[in-house]
């Protein structure tokens, strides 16, 4: 079934009730941020394994008291952002928010709070391509979300013909978490998509520790013969915050063609801050990476900053 991951999407496990007697546990609780963990990604989760990695990415998390250095819009990305649906916070480069639904909810998500239904690109497309084509600095779109590929292979096979079409676009940056945890979402038509566009592709996926890298996602991902592929990874306490644990992230992406990015400090959104890694310590395990691992091999260390600048870097 070539779209199966649609069939699978019906199966999300969805709640604290579901998600409970699934890992045979009581320890999800329904709060603001909905649980959702896709059943390809939950089957990766040892059951018996309380401090599990990725276990820990989608149960609620047990302080979700107020704290005055965490927002609900960490980033302000509202500030930056001219035309609904469009985020222009660097003078090359764009960000649309092409879908508001994303395959998994992570505990730690900075736009858990976003006010998508006023920023939605596709049914702000007019608007947004007249932005873009009025300004020629732009050579670069980021097609963010939610997930993009949360959207139909039509749809985003429209969006990204779309984007195609304005000349001074050159490249084409997809941001997903959704290929990694649903990896039948690469069907052979989002191949094809991507493989045969003129625009050069760049695909981050967001993979926050080894144990993500299932043999289905090993084997589609090496069909993208013609596509960038990057990693990007939040610094998580608990989860991926060990030498042993980075450097072995970082081997296993490059042995799939993957080539380590960033690796981001904790975007402060109200309700992580049980993910939170201190600063002194992230730099210390950034520092082991170095020695660890050839420099090709090393993300780069950032934080996101909510003001008109370059991702601070350390």
């Amino acid at each position: 079934m070539e779209n199966n991951w649609q069939y699978y999407a019906r199966y999300t496990l969805k709640g604290a009730n579901k998600s409970n007697v699934f890992f045979k546990t009581k320890m999800f609780k329904d709060c603001t941020f909905p649980i959702k963990i896709p059943m390809e990604f939950a089957r990766l989760i040892d059951k018996r394994n309380k401090d599990d990695p990725l276990l820990k990415q989608v149960i609620t998390p047990k302080n979700l008291s107020k704290s005055t250095n965490f927002s609900l819009s960490p980033l302000e990305d509202e500030k930056y952002s001219p035309v609904a649906g469009l985020i222009h916070k660097y003078p090359n480069r764009v960000l649309l928010i092409a879908s508001q639904v994303c395959a998994i909810h992570c505990q730690f998500c900075f736009r858990q709070n976003f006010n998508y239904v006023e920023h939605d690109a596709i049914s702000n497309w007019v608007e947004i391509q007249n932005y873009i084509i009025n300004d020629v600095k732009i050579n670069e779109v980021i097609l963010s979300g939610g997930d993009p590929l949360s959207l139909s292979d039509d749809k985003l096979s429209t969006l990204i013909d779309n984007i195609a079409h304005i000349e001074h676009i050159k490249t084409l940056r997809v941001h997903t978490r959704n290929a990694v945890v649903e990896p039948s979402r690469i069907t052979r038509k989002l191949v094809e998509i991507f493989n045969q566009s003129r625009l050069n592709i760049v695909i981050v996926l967001h993979i926050n520790h080894a144990q993500e890298l299932s043999v289905q996602f090993a084997q589609k991902i090496i069909e993208l013969t013609r596509v960038t592929l990057l990693s990007q990874s939040v610094l998580l306490r608990g989860v991926n915050d060990s030498i042993e644990v980075l450097t072995e992230l970082c081997l296993s992406l490059f042995d799939l063609g993957i080539l380590p990015y960033y690796l981001h400090m904790l975007d402060k959104v109200q309700g992580a801050q049980d993910f939170l890694v201190k600063d002194d310590y992230a730099i210390q395990l950034h520092q082991q990476l170095k020695s660890n691992l050839s420099g090709y091999l090393v993300p780069k260390l950032v934080r996101d900053s909510s003001s008109y600048s370059k991702d601070w870097l350390f």
